[in-house]
């Protein structure tokens, strides 16, 4: 009889940055949505390629889980400092993707890819619209929730 055992348990960083083009969707719906997940136990931050203006699709969609992002500044890789950044990068567009391999060469900071859909390229009615973007939030709260399991009790 083979033995049962457990998956390896994923390295839960103490500072998360999500990066994607223009830190006007994708990133910072990821950067709340961890914040809330993880309650205070990792530090999020996010930031795009180059700083966009916040969308007001994304907006909405977060204040449908609660969760107000109005008041987030889009904020470029060029508007952190880096140099005392150690943690994970997760990348959320190809070419934050690239941008994130670049940042590896320090060993204190590691980068995974998580492929994610633009919903700014939606086509449709405005009900077309929010649903894209309502799917990019849910299958980033999905891949928050897998990543960065919670397992103490209270954390909700």
């Amino acid at each position: 009889m083979t033995p049962i055992t457990a998956a390896p348990a994923l390295h839960m960083p103490e500072h998360v940055l999500f990066l994607c083009t223009r830190n006007a969707v994708r990133s910072p719906m990821a950067e709340a949505l961890g914040e809330r997940h993880c309650r205070r136990r990792v530090l999020f931050q996010s930031a795009g390629i180059e700083a966009g203006e916040l969308d007001p699709f994304a907006v909405q969609v977060m204040m449908e889980l609660g969760l107000d992002i109005s008041r987030h500044q889009p904020k470029s890789l060029e508007d952190l400092q880096l140099e005392a950044f150690s943690g994970l990068i997760i990348s959320l567009s190809p070419e934050a993707h690239h941008s994130a391999i670049e940042l590896t060469r320090n060993p204190k900071i590691s980068a995974e890819y998580w492929a994610t859909a633009d919903p700014t390229f939606t086509e449709g009615n405005r009900m077309q619209k929010l649903d894209a973007y309502k799917a990019v939030r849910d299958g980033l709260l999905a891949r928050i929730e897998r990543r960065f399991p919670i397992l103490s009790p209270g954390h909700l």
